[in-house]
């Protein structure tokens, strides 16, 4: 079976991966697997008491390689859990797990603000507009596809 591709499907597969090469470097250069990262990443993006499903959701990322993951991070002292609601587990920074943070991943936000910067106001506003049109149009067309509920998206 030979698959038609578009140029322009190409090209923006091409990006994603690219960019999500750009990530796995990082997270190997501050010696962290992807998914550990992403929750250290997670944690100083949406605070500390996060909770584990939060995480897995945002990131796409299945709660047993984020609950694997946690406890690494744990047994390296940068986290720990608290019980919550129920079983809903929230993740804390520790001290030590605080200055990783400020030291490695604070870094990286700033390195993605400055790539913003670098676009005008305009170029701004239109990458978001084109994404957010992207993605509501792939929402609809998957709806269709596979006769799914708005819920289930």
């Amino acid at each position: 079976m030979k698959l038609k591709q578009g140029r322009e499907l190409k090209e923006f597969n091409s990006l994603y991966k690219e960019l999500d090469k750009l990530y796995h470097r990082i997270a190997l250069e501050i010696g962290l697997s992807d998914s550990a990262f992403f929750i250290l990443y997670s944690i100083a993006e949406f605070g500390n008491g996060c909770l584990q499903k939060d995480i897995a959701e945002h990131y796409f990322i299945s709660r047993k390689t984020i609950n694997s993951s946690i406890k690494n991070l744990e047994a390296q002292g940068y986290i720990e859990l608290k019980k919550g609601n129920r079983r809903d587990m929230h993740l804390y920074l520790t001290q030590t797990g605080q200055k990783f943070v400020n030291e490695n991943i604070v870094p990286v936000f700033e390195l993605e603000n400055s790539v913003f910067e670098e676009f005008s106001k305009e170029e701004c506003q239109q990458f978001i507009q084109l994404t957010e049109k992207y993605v509501m149009l792939c929402r609809k067309k998957v709806k269709e596809a596979f006769d799914l509920s708005s819920e289930d998206l």
